[in-house]
């Protein structure tokens, strides 16, 4: 902390201009002493001359703001809401910025080497800013994958100075490797850099062992294969995206860290959300082994998630919603069969985000039962009833008060995969409710409650078992910006990088008149309106590039340097 007192004493009609700097600079290890106990300060010095007037301090604050206006001109929209433009145009895109740098520290601010980046938190973090940055995209990929085991499976976290995995944290949550995938799937679909799967990656740091990029893809998919339960469900190790749900862990010692405690053999605890995730990003896998030509590995893969799906629904499916797990001893987590936690939220968001029961009913099912037990006027609960006790066979999860965090607080993160699925069963009106519930921009009317900055999201909303509902907790690193950011911007505006193309596949509320936006996209920039006279607020009846109408909804790479219009058209579908 530090405070100024500066005496200024003015005529009438006289100015004068004041700068305050705070900076820092480091000396070389042979320089950073002027003499015994006294530091150089000759860098320090410099610095701070070049910001020695007015002018100069001016001249830098435009070239900050001419960095911010690049990055986010990438991606901007004009709705009739001003609330959407605020939080797509400059906060959520400014946030996925700030979570890219930083992953997870404990704030807005650096705290030394604490946890490091994890595996998981950084490759969905690219989902977000992929789109600003892909050069570094590419590198934090890069890093991320060199972290892996040759068995697939990988450090929870590592620290990004030496490359190394955090031993303390260890691997074994199993959901890990699946998220390379998706991110690896993401940034080539912004770029087309196909060639970053023939980039040569070490495993574990260890440059003398080592495959291509595309070979530990491939090892992330098969991990999954290598390690199924009893039911043939994904075993869960550790824990899977939730890393209180831990099911491997039966600590009775207070204080004890329930991601490092580890004491079951974990080859009977499983996870319908990893088999959800499996289906979802598995399809993104088998697509890019088409792409690339690789038909016979795209065939494999397509057998296995058609298996998994087979599964999901034999052993998976609760009759109303989609089970979130089995426990060691092989009974049901978020059952009807269970007293509390009868159902939770992360299944059925990625089951039906990955097709499952789409066409048979059960995805609308799903989704149903969690409007009904799930949803509140702030936010969707992670799960319903809330645990009112600790159960040694759960783990943290039951551990904290209801209402919070895990423990059927809103957990915003994951629910942007309920408002996607929304969008992919093509209902708007649902989707931008629930996209609102915990938007900041939306909750700023009610700050006294929300009590966090009304422009940044929060990882957590008390939830309705809380003393204050509705407050919320731990603003800025969370997985909630990039994955908001791809809820709000490729499905319900519906822009979408694909591999050849953007795909343009809006669903908004019926309500809305459209929208027009801007993307930036590979060499391009796309000038795009959509029109919803009819009212349908989904389904592309007709799509104009540059003035001429073509099949299908996908606007084709230029590569130009040039501006293209895309016009759109809602209605019923081709």
């Amino acid at each position: 902390m530090a405070s100024h007192c500066v005496r200024v004493e003015l005529c009438p009609g006289e100015e004068t201009d004041a700068v305050f700097l705070l900076g820092y600079v480091e000396n070389a290890e042979n320089d950073k002493w002027e003499s015994p106990g006294i530091i150089n300060k000759t860098k320090a010095k410099e610095l701070i001359a070049s910001y020695a007037n007015v002018q100069a301090v001016q001249d830098a604050l435009a070239d900050l703001k001419r960095h911010w206006e690049t990055l986010l001109s990438a991606y901007t929209v004009k709705t009739a809401d001003p609330r959407i433009d605020r939080m797509v145009n400059i906060w959520n895109q400014y946030q996925c910025i700030a979570t890219y740098t930083m992953s997870r520290s404990a704030s807005y601010f650096e705290s030394g080497i604490g946890r490091g980046m994890g595996f998981r938190d950084s490759n969905q973090d690219v989902l977000g800013f992929v789109h600003q940055i892909p050069e570094n995209a590419r590198r934090r990929i890069l890093d991320i994958a060199a972290t892996q085991f040759e068995d697939g499976s990988a450090y929870h976290q590592y620290q990004p100075l030496t490359k190394k995995g955090n031993h303390e944290i260890g691997g074994n949550f199993n959901d890990d490797p699946l998220w390379l995938i998706l991110s690896v799937c993401a940034y080539i679909k912004e770029t087309g850099d196909f060639a970053i799967l023939d980039e040569q990656v070490p495993f574990d740091s260890d440059p003398n062992r080592h495959d291509t990029l595309f070979g530990h893809v491939r090892r992330s998919f098969d991990h999954v294969i290598n390690n199924l339960g009893p039911h043939g469900l994904p075993l869960i190790g550790r824990a899977d995206w939730n890393d209180c749900l831990n099911l491997n862990c039966f600590s009775n010692t207070p204080d004890e860290s329930f991601q490092t405690c580890t004491n079951k053999d974990g080859k009977t605890a499983e996870s319908v959300l990893i088999a959800g995730m499996f289906v979802y990003i598995g399809r993104e896998y088998g697509a890019l082994c088409r792409r690339t030509g690789n038909h016979a590995e795209a065939a494999r893969a397509e057998g296995h998630i058609e298996a998994m799906q087979a599964t999901i629904m034999r052993h998976g499916w609760d009759g109303e919603w989609f089970l979130r797990a089995y426990d060691n001893a092989g009974a049901k987590i978020g059952s009807k069969e269970c007293d509390e936690g009868k159902i939770f939220i992360e299944s059925q968001g990625f089951c039906v985000m990955a097709g499952i029961g789409k066409e048979t009913g059960e995805a609308v099912k799903a989704l149903e039962s969690v409007k009904k037990y799930l949803d509140t006027p702030h936010g969707i609960v992670l799960l319903n009833p809330a645990y009112s006790r600790y159960y040694i066979n759960l783990g943290e999860v039951s551990s904290y008060p209801p209402g919070y965090k895990e423990n059927a607080g809103v957990f915003c993160h994951n629910n942007s995969w309920i408002i996607i699925a929304e969008a992919m069963l093509g209902r708007g009106e649902r989707a931008m409710e629930y996209y609102s519930k915990i938007s900041p921009a939306f909750r700023e009317e009610i700050s006294q409650l929300h009590r966090l900055e009304p422009y940044v999201y929060a990882q957590m909303i008390a939830g309705k078992d809380a003393k204050r509902m509705g407050e919320a907790k731990n603003s800025w690193l969370t997985g909630t910006a990039a994955w908001n950011f791809v809820a709000i911007s490729q499905y319900i505006l519906g822009i979408r990088p694909e591999f050849d193309g953007l795909r343009v596949d809006p669903c908004i509320p019926p309500s809305w008149h459209g929208f027009i936006a801007r993307r930036k996209y590979r060499g391009a920039l796309y000038a795009i309106t959509i029109d919803n006279s009819a009212h349908m607020g989904k389904g592309v009846s007709k799509m104009l590039v540059d003035g001429k109408e073509i099949m299908g909804n996908v606007a084709p790479v230029f590569n130009d340097g040039k501006e293209h219009t895309v016009s759109v058209v809602l209605g019923s579908e081709k």
